[in-house]
């Protein structure tokens, strides 16, 4: 039982470069497949998503069933990834060669049709993920970009965006320096 735990039947340098080859796949399949997949907006993405880490699976792990070679895979991915994502923060060049830029789905009320269609995104969809985000619809919004990690970034109409506590203080300061000058009187 013990050496079914930790025996390796594939050795360490394979299961690293199995490791490192999926992520570097995954990630550039990712990528060539868009934003859209990303943000997760309907459940069909969500599906692929998850199932994609089991198609992979087999493709990290080998024949290697074993906790060591579990372990090891997980090491790598972490390691790996860790890299990666301080590699892009320090080189602007390749955080938008490997992440992409924002894009704008609605500017000033009005959904921008062309690029809804080019992503394959319904706007049914992001019309849900607009109310997520706090509007009411897209006519609430001055503009909605979707981010390169997939987040979508909703921009409230400035007479729609609430108040903030310096808001606050700066009309409670104003009622103040009011009621000073209508005690003078």
């Amino acid at each position: 039982m013990w050496h079914d735990l930790f025996a390796l039947p594939i050795g360490i340098d394979e299961k690293v470069l199995r490791t490192v080859a999926v992520y570097l796949g995954i990630a550039i399949l990712l990528r060539l497949a868009g934003k859209r997949d990303l943000a997760e907006l309907n459940s069909f993405d969500l599906v692929v998503m998850l199932l994609l880490s089991n198609v992979v699976q087999n493709a990290i792990i080998g024949d290697d069933l074993s906790l060591t070679g579990g372990l090891i895979g997980a090491l790598v991915l972490i390691a790996v990834n860790a890299i990666v994502v301080r590699l892009t923060s320090w080189f602007e060049p390749l955080h938008r060669l490997l992440e992409g830029t924002p894009t704008v789905l609605a500017s000033h009320g009005t959904f921008d049709r062309r690029t809804l269609g080019r992503l394959g995104l319904r706007r049914g969809d992001v019309a849900a993920a607009v109310r997520r985000q706090g509007a009411n619809d897209v006519g609430d919004l001055d503009q909605l970009t979707l981010e390169p990690g997939g987040a979508l970034v909703a921009d409230l109409k400035p007479e729609l965006q609430p108040a903030t506590k310096g808001d606050i203080a700066a009309l409670h300061a104003a009622i103040v320096r009011l009621e000073r000058r209508l005690d003078r009187r």
